[in-house]
């Protein structure tokens, strides 16, 4: 059997693509160590978690106890049933303007009920094994978004971090940067200053303890502080009244047709987002730990995740890489770190409810404010602005669209850029190359590996052998045709050397089908020399085989072939 063949029949079954992490732990062996481990984790996530769950909530709309469920019922599902040993689920900052606009068009119900629409696409997403395709999301997009985001977040958090009031705060940038400076006189002068001293605080501990859970420690000095001091300004009790003691009952999301509609549009882009932000903080996961995960498993977690938080009244779950990150970093072992994690952020409703009133709403803005700080990743965006225009076009449309006008739309302009972008160098990295040299730069001789020089063909003038350097797709097929068309005017043999094209696609083939019987009505011979088994397929597919085209291994077969009159099929 074949190395090839071999591969393939090592191809994963059915089971091994969706069985989840949890279960290949506890066969590898589970006892006290690695539930220790797996305890510290979840612990210090779970403090991470606290404040960014809440403060994530409210930024979109929701009510701090909203972020909680939705990282005790999302995140447990994620870890229990999920492809990625180390992964966190919970609401992400990525998810806040999606969210906020979904509360703002269609209410609280509708929110929820997009929730669950979505579980149930990334549900399916998974089970279709369409998970491998998101990766194919070009760099400079994921870096362009996540960027847009981080500046809708921190002008979402300008009203709280300054203590303005608004009547009605609006949601478009262009729109809220007047409507802020119109409320400038209601600044509350506590706010910043609780602003200031928590982003000061978990900078601080950030560079002198980057071990303490700086944003918990810093938001409950801040509760303190407003506590003792009594301090104008607004507080998870004076305008949510806290958060709840214990969970809600699960219950369905009101379903009609009519409201199935009109949420399905916000389902689609968080089923989007969704499946992009799990499986980058999966990636980031295996890039840290060395492990694999399973694409399509964790996809099909991510869909009971938000099934689920919607039946607690909760919202958008996903993976988080910034708590994902911490859960590795912390020494967890497996999934159960994750599990764990929701269990403590459930222990701290049951025990510590009450104190969540006097969280100051401009400590978790600072929060947020360190969070979409964070989130722009600079070192990325100085080397794509290096690395061309291409990049930087992709990059700067994404993040304008992002901005000002939709995330979804950002998201499908700046995949079309990048694939116009990826056509555009693959067609002009696919050549034709004549087999004579040619005259050019002087070189030494070991500069590149040169093939051998064959002078029966060079000096033959009824036979024309050239190469196809590069991928011969739907980009460059119209090129390289008019090319070949031109070439073999007057030739009896005309060799087409492929071991230099890795790629064929219907389009190039359907090329080649017209190349061969425009050929034939001249009596020239087409040769195909050098394909691989793949493309060979594709030719066979389109009907190019003799007596219409005729085959060899390389290009000298080819021309012994055409020399004899013979066929060698290699």
């Amino acid at each position: 059997m074949t190395d090839l063949a071999a591969g393939r029949s090592a191809a994963p079954t059915f089971a091994e693509l969706y069985t989840p992490k949890i279960l290949t732990v506890l066969r590898e062996g589970y006892g006290l160590a690695q539930l220790r481990a797996d305890a510290v984790a979840g612990l210090t996530v779970a403090i991470v978690a606290l404040p960014l769950s809440m403060a994530i909530a409210i930024a979109s709309g929701a009510t701090p106890a909203q972020g909680l469920y939705t990282a005790i019922a999302g995140g447990f599902m994620v870890s229990l049933l999920g492809g990625s040993r180390f992964q966190i689920g919970g609401p992400a900052g990525a998810f806040i303007v999606l969210v906020a606009a979904t509360v703002a068009e269609h209410g609280m119900d509708g929110l929820i009920l997009a929730t669950f629409l979505s579980g149930l696409m990334l549900a399916a997403v998974g089970w279709l094994r369409l998970g491998t395709f998101i990766k194919f999301i070009p760099f400079p997009v994921t870096v362009g978004f996540t960027a847009g985001i981080a500046v809708i977040i921190f002008a979402s958090q300008v009203k709280e971090l300054f203590g303005l009031t608004l009547a009605n705060e609006p949601g478009a940038l262009l729109e809220k940067a007047p409507a802020l400076w119109a409320a400038r006189d209601t600044l509350t002068p506590a706010a910043p200053a609780l602003a200031l001293a928590t982003v000061g605080v978990i900078l601080g501990l950030r560079r002198w303890r980057p071990r303490w859970p700086g944003m918990l420690i810093a938001v409950c000095l801040a509760a303190a502080a407003t506590a003792l001091l009594d301090l104008p300004v607004a507080t998870i009790g004076t305008k949510f009244g806290g958060i709840p003691s214990t969970l809600p009952a699960p219950h369905l999301p009101t379903l009609s047709w009519d409201k199935v509609v009109d949420v399905l549009p916000a389902a689609v882009s968080f089923t989007l987002l969704g499946a992009i932000e799990s499986l980058l903080s999966a990636v980031v996961a295996d890039g840290m730990t060395g492990r694999r995960h399973r694409s399509n498993c964790e996809l099909v977690a991510q869909g009971a995740a938000n099934v689920a938080s919607s039946l607690f009244g909760g919202f958008c779950v996903t993976g988080t890489i910034a708590r994902t990150a911490t859960n590795v970093r912390s020494g967890a072992h497996g999934p159960v770190a994750g599990m764990l994690h929701a269990a403590f952020l459930m222990l701290f409703i049951l025990v510590a409810a009450p104190l969540a009133a006097w969280i100051p709403l401009a400590a978790l803005a600072g929060v947020l404010a360190v969070v979409a700080w964070n989130m722009v990743e600079r070192p990325a965006i100085a080397a794509l602005l290096r690395s061309g225009w291409g990049e930087a076009t992709v990059l700067g449309a994404t993040f304008l669209l992002t901005v000002f006008r939709d995330l979804t739309e950002a998201i499908v302009v700046g995949f079309a850029l990048g694939s116009v972008l990826f056509i555009r160098r693959m067609s002009r990295a696919t050549a034709v190359a004549l087999h004579t040299p040619l005259v050019g730069q002087d070189e030494a001789d070991g500069a590149r590996p040169r093939e051998s020089y064959d002078e029966g063909a060079a000096s033959d003038p009824e036979v024309v052998v050239y190469r196809i350097t590069g991928a011969l797709f739907f980009g460059a097929a119209a090129s390289i045709g008019s090319v070949l068309d031109r070439i073999q005017d007057g030739r009896r043999t005309l060799i087409l050397d492929l071991s230099a094209a890795p790629f064929l696609d219907s389009t190039g083939a359907n090329m080649l089908e017209g190349l061969a019987h425009g050929a034939r009505k001249r009596g020239t011979a087409l040769w195909i020399a050098g394909a691989s088994e793949e493309i060979r397929a594709m030719l066979a597919a389109h009907g190019l085989q003799a007596p219409l085209v005729r085959q060899a291994a390389t290009v000298e077969e080819a021309l012994a072939g055409s020399r004899s009159g013979g066929v060698v099929d290699g």
